[in-house]
């Protein structure tokens, strides 16, 4: 009888704790703002700060997942090797070109405001840049992918009602259009951004 109550009472512990251990949205976004605008603020080097701001990125952003729907139609031809050198292509431009126009901004206020959950699976958080003599307020709505609630990800900025994850999705097929569909043209592209 004691055996059964203690294990009862370890079930109920864990049951708990994996509760416990899931994220809101409105707070993770909150949070991820606020070590991007510690950073900011700090005396650091401009490339201090985007090394700093790259690592909060591979921990909060589905790099990947946005990858692969800037993609579009295109990535159902791939084959593997190609999917995989893609995503790895896609990530380094992804990191350089969201740290580097990042780091430009010194400590930004953003406001959480509220959320609205679409399904289990996302989450859509409203916030607001604050604005300051050099800028106008911006309204900037965060997807977040929330089927795993430990490790939610951010999927894509809404700012001020533009997706930056569509306009990333344009701009590939754009490119692909006026080269064929070769994939080849976009991985130098991507490269070619990487490097400079």
């Amino acid at each position: 009888m004691i055996k059964k109550k203690i294990i009862l009472v370890i079930f109920f512990y864990f049951l708990t704790l994996s509760n416990s251990l899931s994220i809101e949205a409105d707070v993770f976004v909150q949070s991820t703002v606020n070590r991007a605008s510690k950073i900011l603020s700090e005396n650091l080097s401009k490339d201090e700060k985007i090394n700093k701001l790259k690592i909060i990125a591979e921990e909060t952003v589905d790099i990947k997942g946005i990858g692969f729907y800037t993609l579009g139609s295109i990535r159902k031809n791939l084959d593997d090797e190609q999917k995989k050198r893609y995503s790895r292509l896609f990530k380094e431009y992804f990191l350089k070109s969201f740290s580097s126009r990042l780091s430009e901004y010194t400590n930004p206020e953003i406001d959480v405001l509220s959320k609205e959950v679409l399904s289990e699976n996302y989450t859509i958080v409203n916030s607001l840049l604050k604005g300051t003599s050099e800028r106008p307020e911006v309204k900037i709505d965060w997807r977040v992918y929330t089927k795993n609630p430990e490790n939610p990800l951010i999927r894509d900025l809404i700012i001020e009602g533009l997706s930056l994850a569509r306009t990333q999705k344009e701009e590939f097929a754009s490119i692909l259009n006026s080269n064929d569909n070769d994939i080849n043209a976009l991985f130098n592209t991507l490269r070619e951004f990487s490097k400079n």
